[in-house]
């Protein structure tokens, strides 16, 4: 009788036990996830992501931007159809002009909203870089509603990536995630200002991982509810750290229509690196252009499968050309990273640091070779503009421009001409764009800023004026029409 009163204590024991590490190892997995999940009434198990949020709230901020907009020489005479139009939907908030027709007044207008998050304690803020460009002023507004002027510390455009710095201490950053662990299904969730709605909270899975658009960068899709105003803000893990920055939507109306997608943060972070360090990003080269490497040319070839990058021009004297390799060429690794898509070679030779000595695996005529390439280096177009350079602007014309750099007059083929840096006045209405390469005006080559303004002075009483633009690959005259 006492064994068997034995054996039932230590069953009871052992049951008990049991149950007892159950519930330990639960709630360690709950609190360890900061995420609960609840049964609904059809049996799907939805997760809960108040505790997420409640921690992460105040580590996203509402970014506000101001641009200068210039009334240039309007005639107050009543004909002036553009200071009409101005004046009936502005009324009485439009700024009066005195009666000189050479004045030339610039007044700060609301630019647009986006949002951000900050990466550490002392102040600083990745968003994208459309947000802030082409401002001249930057407010940036916590959750708690105190506001802060924010200064750029650098921006690239290939990434579409900004830092930004605020004057504050102790404030809260986000945690930065593992981009490598994300799957496809997986839940995610993305705080922002859409619509300058602050602290919204949307949730979704993740569609598709590196998901190819055309552009630098693999993107992670997912079907969270993005508008504009949540670009560059978080993409988030269930643990509550960031896996990406919420930056563009596939859309036929202009809104949310189930597309998103997001800068990987790990991308994100390379950038961060070198904003930090110069303000500025700096890319390996090798001076090619790519094709994507289709069935048919895969067949044709000889590979196994479809992969690598099919080179389809190759600059003159460039890095790739010095190094051998020719227009044809596919080129299946890089500095001993497999190209499984053709998208995936901009990527590395962005990545790889210029002057370094790399091996290059291509496939020529059904021959595999191996040769030895010298990268080159590419200079973001992207920096930190000052206040003279992104503020008023005082010439006839409404333009800023500065000069070119050796590298980027290297890489456009061009010997000549100014970047137009802001613009306003007669040259915005006529289309005139920042980023636009002034190469002449009228008959007169541009060589450099200093010469562009002499030019610009000497004007004299013209009405119209030609300019010759580059925009992107294509050359044409834009007529400037001054005012009488």
């Amino acid at each position: 009788m006492n064994n068997i009163t034995v054996l039932l204590f230590r069953k009871r024991i052992f049951i008990l036990l049991f149950v007892l590490l159950f519930f330990i190892i639960n709630s360690y997995s709950i609190e360890a996830k900061n995420i609960q999940y609840h049964n609904n009434q059809t049996g799907i198990v939805l997760p809960d992501f108040v505790k997420i949020v409640e921690g992460l709230d105040s580590s996203v901020v509402n970014i506000r931007t101001m641009t200068n907009i210039g009334y240039n020489d309007f005639n107050l005479n009543g004909n002036n159809d553009t200071y009409e139009l101005f004046r009936w939907f502005f009324g009485p908030y439009l700024p009066s002009i005195p009666p000189n027709n050479q004045h030339q007044l610039d007044e700060k207008i609301p630019k647009g909203l986006g949002s951000g998050f900050f990466i550490s304690d002392d102040g600083f803020i990745l968003t994208n870089n459309h947000v802030i460009s082409e401002s001249t002023d930057i407010i940036v507004t916590l959750a708690d509603g105190r506001e802060f002027s924010a200064d750029i510390v650098g921006c690239d455009d290939r990434t579409d990536i900004a830092l930004l710095k605020i004057n504050a201490k102790n404030m809260i950053p986000i945690p930065i995630g593992d981009v490598s662990s994300i799957k496809k299904g997986q839940w995610v969730l993305a705080i922002g200002s859409p619509f300058g709605l602050d602290s919204t909270v949307t949730a979704g899975i993740i569609s598709a991982i590196g998901r190819d658009t055309g552009d630098y960068l693999p993107f992670i899709q997912t079907d969270v509810a993005v508008n504009p105003g949540n670009s560059g803000g978080p993409l988030l893990n269930l643990m509550g750290e960031v896996i990406g920055i919420n930056s563009q939507i596939i859309s036929r109306s202009g809104g949310f229509m189930g597309i998103s997608l997001s800068i990987p943060i790990d991308e994100a972070m390379r950038v961060v690196k070198s904003l930090k360090h110069s303000g500025r990003v700096i890319r390996g080269r090798i001076g090619v252009q790519i094709s994507e490497v289709s069935k048919q040319v895969a067949d044709g070839l000889g590979l196994p499968k479809i992969q690598g990058a099919l080179i389809s021009n190759v600059e003159f004297s460039g890095p790739a050309d010095k190094a051998g390799i020719q227009a044809g060429d596919v080129i299946l690794k890089f500095d001993s990273e497999e190209i499984k898509k053709w998208s995936d070679l901009p990527r590395i030779v962005g990545q790889t640091k210029p002057g370094k000595v790399v091996n290059v695996e291509v496939l020529r005529r059904g021959k595999y070779l191996n040769l030895k390439l010298k990268v080159g280096e590419i200079v973001s177009d992207s920096k930190k503009l000052s206040k003279n350079e992104i503020g008023s602007v005082k010439n006839k014309l409404g333009i800023y421009a500065d000069d070119i750099s050796n590298e980027m007059r290297s890489n456009l083929h061009i010997s000549n001409g100014v970047l137009v840096k802001n613009v306003t006045g007669p040259s915005a209405k006529a289309g005139l764009r920042i980023n636009d390469i002034i190469i002449a005006i009228n008959d007169e080559n541009i060589m450099n800023a200093d010469h562009f303004n002499k030019i610009i002075d000497s004007i004299g009483s013209s009405k119209i004026v030609l300019l010759l633009v580059r925009r992107a690959d294509q050359t044409q005259w834009l007529p400037i029409k001054l005012s009488d």
